[in-house]
């Protein structure tokens, strides 16, 4: 198994770590572990935050492994139901996702970072596209770094292989905590648990919100919004009635997720 994963925070967090030396790189044998692991979260009632890293300090994800592509693994394997790096085409997924950027992430470890909801980096990774100085693509990585920074920005690290470090990264807004080494995982899990301070019907409704409206205008936005099946079991749920009464008696909210 290259795919290992454990619980924190009284099992809210699911930690998984991708262990391949030396680089981390993913064929679609290890895409499928980490699409079962990434599954068995989202049916998972307890958990409420996935957190993914890689094993060791040098490499988040090398991506792509070469050494099966060059074997004749197909560049349309079966990766698994949530796609290549097993979370980012997972159909309606709605619970928040963290990368924690343990070192390098390259090419498609770079396109699975910035897959994830929020990214926390070691003080030493770095951000990079090489698919087309070896004859390939960043697929994933033209769709959403146009998104992420301004075109000539994204040009530049797609066409030109320019690097980016953690803290241009955070300065740009691709990061959202830096952290030493060692710190890594605490700094990744005290963001997870900011996160399970809120209503775990809220952030599902939330993350739904914002993948139905990304490409509507205002005006659809508000109508698919209030139409949206997760908006409204949320807005009719009990821990919507919870909430302000524990605002009002002054104590934490017991969220029960209904």
């Amino acid at each position: 198994m290259t795919v290992h994963t454990t619980t924190s925070l009284d099992g809210k967090v699911l930690e998984i770590t991708l262990d391949r030396p030396k680089a981390n790189a993913i064929d679609a044998a290890t895409s499928r572990e980490l699409s079962r692991a990434f599954v068995s979260f989202m049916a998972d009632p307890i958990q409420r935050v996935a957190i993914l890293t890689g094993g060791g300090e040098k490499f988040f994800s090398a991506g792509w492994d070469l050494g099966s592509a060059a074997d004749g693994e197909s560049f349309e394997s079966d990766y698994g139901a949530g796609g290549f790096g097993g979370f980012p085409e997972l159909p309606n997924r709605m619970k928040p996702i963290i990368a924690a950027v343990n070192g390098m992430a390259v090419g498609g470890g770079f396109e699975i970072a910035m897959s994830a909801d929020f990214i926390v980096a070691a003080d030493h990774a770095q951000f990079f596209l090489p698919e087309t100085r070896v004859g390939v693509l960043p697929d994933a990585g033209s769709i959403r770094l146009p998104r992420l920074l301004p075109r000539q920005l994204a040009n530049e690290i797609i066409f030109g292989g320019r690097r980016l470090s953690a803290e241009e990264a955070m300065n740009w807004g691709i990061v959202n905590r830096i952290a030493p080494s060692a710190e890594l995982m605490n700094t990744a899990r005290a963001l997870a648990a900011e996160i399970c301070l809120s209503a775990p019907l809220s952030v599902a409704a939330v993350l739904d919100i914002m993948r139905v409206t990304e490409d509507l205008n205002i005006a659809d936005s508000y109508a698919a919004t209030r139409s949206n099946e997760a908006y409204i079991k949320a807005i009719n749920s009990q821990d919507a009635l919870e909430g302000p009464t524990a605002f009002s008696e002054k104590r934490d909210p017991v969220w029960k997720g209904e």
